[in-house]
């Protein structure tokens, strides 16, 4: 990309971030600047302004790619914006999982940045619409929801992975595991007590490969339900999950699909979407395929759990 190509929109979370990423952040900016790129910096006021503002990104004519320094939400909100538009999106990973920056092998290095955007490598994103939200990465059902619910009330700013700690072991305890159905592209695959996860990448919170089959841009969701009716049921699948066997056991569905529903009769049963509070069941996921272009760092892998808690602890 050439500084003649037309501006690039940088779009920033400014409650997002550490030490580190927002060093990162400010040198990846002085770097485009040095080379003759304009820049027009835009700070989030909200994940809706976010929306906006890649919105209004996607229809200028004059502007070349967009570049998003934040986390998942602000990530999604973003990409969100970008829908069918042909700009290409940069991600700088500034949140505290970074689910979908960390499965197209992004890290903390600058030079990772860098390198990323001279190479210029782009890939197709699928993006998870589900009811009026969407979603890059993960949309879970039950437990999960109950925690992010939980880390949500308590949210002042950024977050680490501390502020975790609390809400999942209230949530342990509390739990009441209640039923769900799930359907597949039309078919009813479950009915039960359970955990559901709908996603377009295969690694989860802290890199648990839950998801192992997913491809971000192969135009299908998976889906892995977890049978699971009480604590010790939980637990031992998060013992599975991350020594990764939770797949070959009887009490495992795992499909993929296109148009996805979760439903419940319990009133308040909870979801979440990339780390945010989701919509109230029934849920209906459908997957837009091949929605967003978006830089790649060349032959990068996801990261996985042992480097994902070395970076949490920093």
């Amino acid at each position: 990309m050439k500084p003649s190509d037309g501006y690039i929109a940088y779009i920033v979370n400014p409650k997002s971030g550490k030490g580190g990423s927002e060093l990162i952040n400010h040198q990846f900016k002085n770097y485009l600047a040095e080379r003759g790129f304009t820049i027009r910096v835009s700070l989030t006021a909200s994940l809706e302004d976010a929306c906006e503002l890649a919105t209004d990104a996607a229809v200028d004519c004059d502007c070349a790619m967009v570049v998003v320094v934040g986390g998942d939400g602000t990530v999604r909100e973003v990409a969100r914006g970008l829908e069918g538009s042909d700009k290409p999106l940069l991600i700088v990973p500034c949140g505290t999982e970074n689910l979908l920056a960390n499965e197209l092998g992004f890290d903390e290095k600058l030079k990772t940045t860098i390198s990323t955007f001279e190479a210029g490598c782009i890939k197709p994103l699928d993006l998870g619409r589900a009811n009026d939200g969407c979603f890059t990465s993960i949309a879970s059902f039950g437990f999960d929801g109950e925690v992010v619910k939980r880390v949500s009330e308590q949210r002042s700013g950024h977050i680490d992975h501390l502020d975790y700690f609390w809400p999942i072991w209230r949530t342990f305890w509390d739990y009441k595991f209640d039923a769900m159905k799930v359907e597949v592209d039309g078919e009813e695959i479950f009915n039960g007590r359970g955990l559901v996860f709908v996603g377009n990448i295969s690694r989860y919170a802290v890199g648990l490969q839950i998801l192992h089959r997913a491809d971000f841009g192969d135009g299908l969701l998976d889906v892995c339900i977890y049978k699971c009716s009480s604590r010790s049921h939980l637990v031992k699948h998060a013992v599975m999950t991350i020594l990764k066997q939770h797949t070959f056991g009887k009490d495992i569905i795992y499909r993929q699909g296109k148009d996805i529903t979760i439903s419940s009769e319990a009133a308040d049963l909870r979801s979440e979407i990339d780390g945010d509070p989701g919509p109230s069941l029934p849920v209906n996921i459908k997957v837009i395929p091949q929605a967003v272009n978006c830089f790649v760092p060349e032959d990068a892998k996801p990261a996985g759990i042992r480097t994902r808690i070395i970076r949490a602890l920093g």
